[in-house]
């Protein structure tokens, strides 16, 4: 089958498939997402309720908070004197509080006082919570009565839902102890159920307590959302049922704006897949059919003389010129630059990583050597003989003293040796640790993949140092500037940038052994500098060593270059530093005074901007 109908077909159902993903997206995502948004408006409509409802018990526990931490209150559980009855618990009192009952407890839940009223008409109420002479026995808030706890909640009557409060009654500076309990309470009325819809604004019914099974329940219809949430009174029973009903106003309106963008969309889309297949026939398709004809010549007649000569512009026709250029010469090219490339490139990496595994090898031979040579010269075999003598009997008291005294020392020194043994050990393995890691790196370098790595350039140096030969560490004193300090964190390719590092400290060293010096000092310092947009760490490396001639400048870093003995250096190092470095984006160049006045390595690694983080704004960060 030709590419042109399986492009027309493919375009086509890449345009099928995506009409019914939206069809599917519409249906399943973006239609219920506007029935939740309605579902948690609602929701949320029923909470404003709940809300509003709590600020209006709230008006009816102030007051009685009020009245209970008054001193008037507290005497007359004291004295019960009539006259604050006639003069404090009218009608005019309970308007001003705009409550419909109060009741004054006694510390045992009996009624000393009480008064209803209907704020409406100003006459009695005759509800029965205030014709009683003591709470029920089995009222809850006798608890709250006997700790003197405040209490808030709703009750039945037999003139409707009160929403009732009581505080405690106290002295007047909120001090006891409290004598008892000062209740008052507020009708809910049709006006209070409307007020609460009008405060949370939504439509708000009161409907029987049992007209919903459980707390809460959520109803759709084609016009409305409905939630409905059970009330309980102080006893924990259901007393009252609220609803809210919210217009699926933003269903509807999505509804319509779906359907309008779904026809603009499937109108789109016919237009877009007519002109697309013109578009792909008349500028890919009929050239690309051209070119695929001459391939198949070429194959077919082994004739790599024929030349297209498609006479075009664009991408196609560049194509074909390149398919003329490249037939005359690909059958022997293409093999001699892949061998080629292969052998020079398999060759630069093997050196590269046989100079870097010779340098941690060498501290870990010198190492294995003097381990050998502590545990060779160990007492062992003769502490083995002392305790074999002395096994078998000493021929007298002052020779088992004098075995005993030489195994003690023996012991001594064999803890010795194994102490440092296990020095050795541990430092060996941080090398092998090191070189595993190299490899690591060297394997990761074949697929030109660099893991950066956030790292303090002080602990950057010391993991340099412990690859470094002991030797070369006992010559030099490394001394790092308070800059590394400052720099902070740096994230860098930090395998690569050690690897340069412990081959600029080796080096460091040799020079200051070919200066004829016992010890010298190599310093480091580092700063940030900006070329551009980019970001760059500027390391230099500055020894006292034997220096470098001028004319030597720019060769050190060639391969095969080296001013030392070429039975021990073979002009590698260098060498690879500069092309890790030129591999990381970066650079590398020598300074020097001249001979004996030491050298300078200068380090340049690019950084992307945000990458450093300084010691004051690590600070700052600690101390947040």
């Amino acid at each position: 089958m030709n590419i042109r109908p399986k492009v027309a077909a493919l375009t086509a159902g890449v345009f099928v498939v995506l009409g019914v993903a939206e069809i599917l997206v519409e249906k399943q995502v973006v239609m219920p997402s506007f029935a939740e948004l309605e579902r948690v408006d609602a929701r949320v409509a029923m909470r404003r309720i709940n809300f509003a409802l709590d600020l209006v018990i709230d008006r009816v526990a102030v007051p009685a908070a009020d009245w209970g931490n008054w001193v008037d209150s507290y005497r007359f559980m004291q004295d019960r004197n009539p006259d604050f009855i006639k003069t404090d618990i009218t009608n005019v009192a309970l308007r001003q509080l705009n409550v419909n009952v109060m009741l004054i407890l006694d510390a045992d839940g009996g009624v000393v006082a009480s008064k209803s009223l209907d704020l409406k008409s100003d006459r009695p109420l005759g509800l029965d919570l205030a014709d009683r002479k003591a709470l029920p026995p089995d009222f809850p808030w006798r608890a709250n009565l006997r700790d003197a706890r405040p209490a808030r909640g709703l009750l039945p009557t037999n003139r409707g839902i009160l929403m009732l409060a009581a505080a405690p009654v106290l002295d007047g500076n909120g001090g006891g102890p409290a004598r008892g309990m000062m209740v008052m309470g507020r009708l809910l009325s049709a006006s209070d159920v409307r007020s609460l819809g009008a405060q949370a604004q939504a439509d708000v019914t009161l409907l029987a307590p049992g007209a919903i099974r459980g707390r809460e329940q959520l109803t759709e219809r084609d016009d409305l959302t409905r939630v409905y949430r059970t009330f309980d009174d102080v006893y924990g029973r259901p007393v009252m049922t609220l609803r809210v009903d919210v217009p699926r106003e933003v269903t509807r309106r999505g509804q319509a704006a779906v359907t309008y963008a779904s026809v603009c969309l499937v109108g789109a889309a016919v237009v877009v897949l007519v002109l697309l297949v013109i578009v792909l026939n008349r500028l890919i398709l009929t050239p690309l059919a051209v070119v695929t004809r001459h391939a198949v010549a070429l194959d077919e007649g082994r004739d790599l003389t024929t030349r297209l000569d498609l006479g075009r512009t664009d991408e196609i026709g560049v194509l074909a010129r390149e398919l003329d250029r490249m037939v005359a010469r690909v059958a022997e090219s293409r093999t001699q630059l892949v061998d080629q490339s292969f052998q020079a490139g398999f060759a630069e990496l093997a050196k590269g990583v046989l100079h870097n595994l010779g340098n941690a090898m060498t501290p870990i031979g010198v190492r294995l050597a003097s381990l050998r040579e502590r545990l060779r010269a160990a007492p062992g075999d003769d502490a083995e003989q002392a305790v074999a003598e002395l096994q078998a009997g000493a021929a007298n008291p002052q020779r088992a003293a004098d075995l005993e005294e030489f195994l003690r020392l023996a012991c001594r020194e064999l803890a010795g040796a194994v102490r440092s043994a296990q020095a050795d050990v541990e430092v060996m393995t941080r090398q092998a640790s090191a070189i595993q890691t190299a490899l690591a790196e060297q394997l990761r370098s074949t697929r030109n993949v660099h893991v950066i790595e956030p790292v303090r350039l002080t602990e950057l140096l010391t993991q340099s140092l412990e690859i470094v030969p002991d030797s070369c560490r006992q010559r030099l004193a490394v001394d790092t500037d308070d800059t590394l300090r400052k720099l902070g964190v740096v994230r860098v390719a930090r395998t690569v940038l050690r690897l340069i590092l412990q081959n600029l400290i080796i080096n460091a060293a040799e020079a200051v052994r070919d200066a004829g010096k016992e010890k010298g000092v190599l310093r480091v310092s580092a700063e940030i500098t900006r070329e551009g947009e980019r970001q760059q760490l500027h390391l230099r490396l500055r020894d006292d060593g034997v220096g470098i001639a001028a004319q030597n400048l720019e060769r050190v870093f060639e391969k095969g270059f080296s001013t030392k003995s070429p039975e021990t250096n073979h002009g590698i190092g260098l060498h690879w530093c500069a092309n890790a470095i030129n591999a990381l984006g970066g650079r590398i160049w020598a300074a020097s005074e001249g001979p004996g006045r030491g050298a300078s390595m200068h380090l340049l690694v690019p950084l992307a901007a945000g990458e450093t983080m300084s010691l004051a704004a690590v600070r700052e960060v600690f101390h947040a």
